[in-house]
């Protein structure tokens, strides 16, 4: 695959992705991670938080590992 095939698959699986898992998003209003888990919520997608230092993140409910996620992930 090229570069720009390559591109293309991963503009695709964000475009068609409803549901992000975030790994390390933190409840500090400062952090990057914080930013990109709330540009996406406000954009309509479904951000999973997971930290194992955070209990609730942007609202949600936070994981301390993507294994004890309980729904399905589009795109971590």
């Amino acid at each position: 695959m090229n570069e720009f095939q390559d591109r293309r698959t991963m503009q695709e699986i964000v475009l068609n992705a409803r549901t992000v898992a975030i790994v390390g998003l933190s409840a500090s209003e400062l952090r990057a991670s914080y930013f990109v888990g709330y540009y996406l919520q406000r954009h309509g997608y479904r951000v999973i938080p997971v930290n194992p230092n955070e209990e609730r993140v942007l609202g949600e409910q936070v994981y301390p590992s993507l294994r004890d996620v309980p729904e399905q992930i589009d795109v971590v």
